[in-house]
């Protein structure tokens, strides 16, 4: 029975042992890991993502996205306290749901991270491009730096970037870690500078009408916002590699996401006060955000409107009076969004590193460069793959798309938490979700609204993803999982062992 395929806790954590990675990370780290992760185009860009669905309602879209992944951090912590390996979502899937969801929570994940990290390269782009034509007094054209869906050809930045990101990887975490330490605060101190500004230039009347297309437009704002949050359960992929895992893995989740709620709602009260943020219309319809017809609207405006905007926190300072601040901030959103493309791309691989180590994929997947200690060919993989993503399709479409995944994979560890309350009720419980027949649920259900509220063809497409997902399942992982052959605790021995990382955070 496929169903009973289920990799034992006591096995996963044995396996841990016998190949574990270095453990190095204190409750900060693990925080400043997931600050970098979190803040970045969810907060620099998709804010006109939202005003263009929801106008001054964003707000509202906020904290509705805020108060799902609160619930589903605390389902997170849950796991990630007891079974303290690397493989989030999909190790807690296996250990209780069995192979089949756990397979499917894995496929999941490629959308959410290397998807996201697509989104992050095309909204790395926008910055870039707005800061050259404002600081230089130039025109960069729009065939080269915009995907065919925006208006453009292709969106070179963005595959650049994302191609340089993929680079510093394989060169080597350690390396990557003493630059992201840079570049979280930066990011936190741009995002400071723009609210000091910003909230004094505030106007109540610019939040009249406050949801100009109802409450479905908050909604679906929220399915985009959400996407601003995905980011914090990219800690718990480091558990292995975490000092006193059960005391630290919940603080570490739990407070970034306090920080980076805080950051959001006041950085869109500021926009909203200081430049308005109602969504262009056509006819009394909204028109979609990344799409050809907006762009044609925004253009026969002169793009005065924050919802037209690729870099909507430096428009926003330009148009108040601080230009030489707005491309400042814009500055900072150029040095700063490699952070989270690389902690999208850092938890992607390690999540097929795991996939790999129990014979759902290929060997190969697994096996770690000799010099540089890394998962390069895997890591080569998905940075092709980002490319292509940021290169042909706008920041929003992907950043839906990966919403999808990342929202089945939250409501897999939610249902897991409650099924292993159940199953194994005795086992020790360093953190226990407070209230869990209540937390739990509310966050499958907060996951069933936000994925509802997804547009069409990003449910299409998760749904055409899932279908490949399963035959590759049954058509290879299924007879070589070693799982099904027996192997419950494996590569002891392995010559190709696994990489000895610190994760790209401050501190370390």
């Amino acid at each position: 029975m496929i169903f009973g395929r289920i990799k034992p806790l006591d096995a996963i954590l044995a396996t841990a042992e016998k190949k574990a990675l270095h453990r190095s990370l204190g409750a900060f780290q693990l925080t400043m890991l997931g600050v970098g992760a979190v803040i970045g185009t969810g907060i620099f860009v998709l804010t006109a993502e939202a005003a263009q669905k929801a106008g001054p309602g964003m707000m509202v879209s906020f904290i509705i996205a805020g108060l799902v992944c609160a619930v589903a951090a605390l389902c997170y912590a849950e796991m990630a306290s007891m079974v303290p390996v690397s493989g989030s979502a999909y190790t807690y899937s296996y250990a209780v749901m069995g192979e089949l969801i756990a397979w499917m929570v894995g496929w999941a994940l490629i959308l959410e991270y290397a998807v996201a990290a697509g989104a992050v390269s095309v909204g790395w782009s926008g910055y870039m491009i707005g800061y050259v034509e404002a600081a230089f007094h130039m025109d960069v054209p729009d065939a080269l730096t915009l995907g065919p869906f925006d208006g453009g050809t292709i969106n070179l930045p963005a595959m650049v970037i994302a191609v340089l990101v993929t680079l510093l990887l394989v060169r080597g975490t350690k390396e990557s870690a003493t630059v992201n330490a840079v570049l979280v605060a930066i990011k936190v101190v741009a995002l400071t500078a723009f609210v000091v500004l910003a909230l004094p230039a505030m106007r109540m009347e610019e939040f009249e009408p406050f949801a100009p297309l109802g409450f479905g437009g908050i909604s679906a704002a929220a399915a985009s916002i959400f996407f601003a949050y995905v980011g914090f359960d990219a800690v718990s992929t480091a558990a292995e590699e975490t000092r006193n895992p059960q005391r630290n893995m919940p603080i570490g989740l739990m407070g970034s996401l306090a920080i980076c709620t805080v950051f959001y709602l006041l950085v869109a009260a500021g926009v909203i006060g200081s430049v308005g943020a109602q969504p262009v219309m056509v006819g009394g319809e909204g028109l979609e955000p990344g799409s050809r017809a907006l762009a044609a609207q925004c253009s026969a405006i002169s793009d005065q409107a924050v919802v037209c905007s690729k870099e909507a926190l430096a428009w926003t300072l330009r148009q108040i009076g601080w230009p030489q601040i707005g491309n400042l901030v814009g500055l900072a959103a150029i040095l700063a969004l490699p952070s989270v493309i690389l902690m999208m791309m850092f938890g992607q691989t390690r999540i097929f590193f795991v996939m790999s180590r129990d014979g759902l994929l290929p060997e190969l997947f697994s096996r770690v460069h000799p010099r540089f200690h890394t998962p390069h060919i895997i890591t080569l993989l998905t940075g092709v793959a980002v490319a292509l993503f940021a290169g042909f399709f706008p920041v929003g479409q992907l950043a839906n798309i990966s919403n999808s995944g990342t929202l089945f994979a939250f409501g897999a560890v939610s249902i897991a938490v409650m099924v292993l309350r159940r199953t194994d009720s005795a086992r020790p419980r360093p953190f226990r979700t407070p209230l869990v027949t209540l937390i739990a649920p509310l966050s499958i259900l907060g996951c069933i609204y936000l994925f509802w509220s997804l547009d069409e063809k990003s449910k299409w497409l998760f749904a055409i993803w899932a279908v490949i997902g399963l035959f590759v399942y049954f058509g290879y992982s299924r007879r070589r999982s070693h799982v099904g052959l027996g192997k419950i605790d494996v590569h002891e021995d392995d010559p190709d062992a696994p990489p000895q990382p610190v994760p790209p955070i401050p501190g370390t």
